[in-house]
């Protein structure tokens, strides 16, 4: 295998910037809450295979809707548990969370849609009665 197709194992802060296409500050945010932890090589941070993949999942997290802590939590019960079962379990647990509160908040959107239907409705019959009305 040629050194071009190894697979990189350190990304600097820039790489995984461009790579996930997002901010600097936001990398070093989620090192600052202890969801990343890179190496440092001076004032260069040094990140490892593990902590892009680490990245990748906080992001994927935060697009499903889990908080940072609920991330942080399942990181530490990876950390904890290996054979990752807790980590499943938990994570079923959160994914059933998010998915009954996305079907409330459906549930209320409809709900304000109907209303929203009616008013509309009605303000459209006063309008008519009074176009009715003036003729």
């Amino acid at each position: 295998m040629s050194a071009t197709n190894t697979p990189q194992t350190t990304y600097s802060i820039s790489d995984l910037s461009k790579e996930f296409d997002i901010t600097t500050r936001s990398i070093r945010f989620y090192e600052d809450q202890g969801l990343l932890k890179p190496k440092r090589r001076g004032q260069t941070r040094i990140y490892s295979l593990k902590d892009r993949v680490r990245l990748k999942l906080i992001l994927r997290g935060k697009r499903l809707g889990f908080s940072l802590a609920e991330t942080r939590r399942l990181f530490e019960l990876y950390d904890a548990d290996k054979s990752s079962t807790s980590q499943l379990n938990t994570m079923l647990a959160l994914v059933e969370e998010k998915k009954s509160a996305l079907q409330q908040q459906m549930d209320d959107i409809k709900v304000v849609l109907m209303e929203l239907n009616s008013a509309e409705q009605q303000c459209r019959l006063v309008l008519d009665d009074n176009k009715t009305t003036k003729a």
